[in-house]
């Protein structure tokens, strides 16, 4: 499965870009990228950007959380649409107070890793978890080259996944995801691969999410 990251669209043409993704029928999802100038060195769209293209698009939306205090924010996004939200790990100290507001709020939930953050983090919460999102590069802005070590990571992952019985979490790999490596990802063990640059940098998207999808051994 393949979900677009938005954070590389051109966003003069945004709601054109989504029906072009949405028309070609190989991708799964929208992935928005929040961020707060404090827990990465970027900004990016609010609320507003999801209800717009929750009126304009049948694909689900999952909202990454790259954000400091994620609770402040986990209820604004779910109520402007998204379907899905990931905190991060790294930008709480109550996981489990974070999990358990999503549930409250009718929304899946997910947890995103960073490259260097030891999979333990997810002791104790990975059954109560919709997604594990395993960061490739680290967070902040897109185009940004795979980091190798994170493919092992996604194996060690998905082995920890599969051994736990009541855990149902679907394992997405987001940056530096490409066509040189998409099939290696999932062979890996990831379920879903998150896909920016890819799609949008030559401005030929229902081409490029073709290639993607090849490559990962989708029929076009």
């Amino acid at each position: 499965m393949i979900f677009a990251s938005l954070l590389n669209a051109d966003f003069g043409r945004l709601a054109d870009q989504v029906a072009e993704l949405e028309e070609t029928g190989l991708i799964s999802g929208l992935h928005i990228d929040v961020m707060d100038g404090h827990f990465v060195p970027n900004l990016a769209p609010g609320p507003q950007s999801v209800t717009a293209l929750r009126h304009r698009t049948r694909l689900p939306i999952e909202v990454h959380l790259m954000v400091e205090q994620p609770s402040q924010f986990a209820r604004i996004f779910a109520d402007a649409g998204a379907h899905r939200v990931i905190v991060h790990a790294e930008a709480t100290a109550h996981l489990h107070k974070e999990i358990a507001l999503a549930h409250q709020l009718g929304v899946e939930i997910g947890v995103a890793l960073n490259p260097a953050t030891p999979l333990h983090d997810l002791d104790y919460v990975l059954e109560d978890l919709d997604e594990v999102l395993l960061m490739g590069v680290d967070p902040g802005f897109g185009g940004q080259a795979f980091i190798a070590g994170v493919e092992r990571k996604t194996t060690d992952c998905r082995r920890v996944i599969d051994s736990t019985g009541g855990a149902h979490a679907k394992l997405s790999i987001d940056g530096g995801v490409k066509v040189e490596n998409a099939a290696r990802l999932l062979l890996a063990g990831a379920h879903w691969l998150v896909v920016g640059s890819s799609l949008f940098s030559k401005g030929e998207i229902a081409e490029s999410s073709r290639r993607i999808a090849a490559a990962m051994g989708v029929c076009v």
